[in-house]
């Protein structure tokens, strides 16, 4: 089984700004997990007037209790008090010419306890002609698009190594198992990743707004510190293509 979450919402921010709030969203102080940001590559597309951006984040996860119980700690290579970090790959496209962006994120680790993939698409809103007919022109504000997808396949890695699911797996049948991590999985996203994600981009958003590229990146300082406890490495870019290296 598949659980799915969607919204729709908008920002109150033209879509150039929301785009480049996004690529600085961390960190933030609604992301005080995300311990570290690489940009992997980067790539322009003259001809069809699209970024291609794609970026490793290491997060650090307090794993829910209600998971604690059904999959060992060890299984998931969890401390004792269920802290773990995770590799999440983040793919973005945006369209500079027709204005809009969309962006995949999904989990390196734990793929086979729980997948979750988030999609969304940001695109600027249009402002009607002075007679109300035809919208044209870009508006003062970004429509947001998201769409989580959570599966999880407890259980099959077992039938694929020929073992018995025995043990922390006896006590309950696989789609059962399964279907509560997907129902716990669904129940952070609505209460907490999706609203604190939302919380911050309005940060960066705020920041921007006040004081410009500066503020942001003095509250990405304040931030990092708040996160690592000095100013250590973290929130860096790596760049592998041909033309960052010339730079």
């Amino acid at each position: 089984m598949v659980r799915f979450y969607a919204q729709s919402y908008s920002y109150d921010y033209p879509f150039p700004t929301v785009t480049l709030a996004y690529f600085l969203r961390y960190p933030n102080p609604f992301s005080t997990h995300v311990l570290s940001t690489d940009v992997i590559s980067k790539t322009f597309d003259a001809e069809a007037q699209r970024l291609h951006i794609t970026r490793l984040h290491l997060k650090r996860s307090k794993l829910p209790s209600a998971v604690l119980r059904l999959v060992p700690r060890s299984f998931l290579g969890a401390s004792a008090q269920g802290d773990s970090q995770t590799y999440i790959l983040e793919h973005s496209i945006v369209d500079v010419k027709e204005g809009w962006m969309r962006t995949e994120s999904r989990n390196l680790e734990w793929t086979g306890v729980l997948s979750v993939v988030e999609r969304q698409e940001y695109s600027a809103t249009l402002t009607l002609d002075p007679h109300g007919f035809d919208a044209k022109n870009p508006g003062d504000s970004t429509a947001v698009k998201t769409t989580v997808t959570l599966h999880s396949r407890l259980g099959q890695q077992f039938k694929r190594k020929g073992e018995e699911s025995t043990g922390f797996l006896r006590s309950w049948s696989q789609t059962a198992t399964q279907r509560a991590i997907e129902a716990i999985g669904l129940r952070r996203a609505e209460k907490k990743s999706q609203p604190n994600a939302r919380e911050g981009m309005k940060v960066v958003l705020e920041r921007l707004r006040h004081g410009g590229l500066v503020e942001v990146l003095e509250g990405m300082r304040r931030d990092r510190e708040s996160v690592l406890g000095h100013t250590g490495d973290g929130f860096k870019m790596i760049h592998h293509d041909d033309d960052s290296r010339k730079r």
